[in-house]
């Protein structure tokens, strides 16, 4: 076979899949798995025995990362499980607009305006009053497929 016959279509990301195969039996509490095409942190694991026809079945309960939902899926022990990349990256805040956006100040002194604020009310609170207060405060967004969201917040002293 002469390498002219292979043709690849090109596309924009890098190929990168949003989520990787992975043993249902090795998904342990705290760790993340998708249920329902979201992705969720592991906050109960339980395993059934092998019965009749052979498969152990994991139990697996996880909270919804970006929603808090509570949702639950049983797996066959030996199939595999989506598990999300999750990425947790730090942004310095510099403006909030009246729209409820957020400017963020990125590693390499780019501006990110594609956030919202948070939901939770106590998280949105505190930025919205340190803001106010002029502190210089550091965001802490987590990203998993596909989807950004404030988590958490740091304040790193007065301007």
């Amino acid at each position: 076979m002469s390498d002219e016959e292979h043709h690849f279509e090109s596309k924009a990301d890098a190929g990168a899949s949003k989520t990787y195969p992975q043993q249902a039996g090795t998904i342990r509490k705290n760790g993340y798995i998708v249920i329902k095409n979201r992705p969720c942190k592991v906050v109960e694991v339980s395993t059934s025995k092998t019965g009749k026809h052979g498969h152990a079945k994991c139990h697996f309960v996880g909270i919804d990362i970006f929603t808090g939902k509570k949702l639950e899926d049983i797996v066959p022990s030996s199939h595999n499980c989506d598990v999300p990349h999750v990425n947790r990256t730090d942004y310095q805040l510099i403006d909030i607009s009246e729209d409820g956006f957020v400017s963020l100040l990125t590693d390499s002194g780019d501006t990110k305006d594609d956030l919202r604020l948070p939901t939770d009310e106590n998280l949105l609170k505190q930025i919205k009053d340190g803001f106010g207060e002029g502190k210089d405060l550091v965001v802490s967004v987590m990203s998993a497929m596909g989807e950004e969201q404030i988590c958490a917040l740091k304040d790193i002293g007065p301007k």
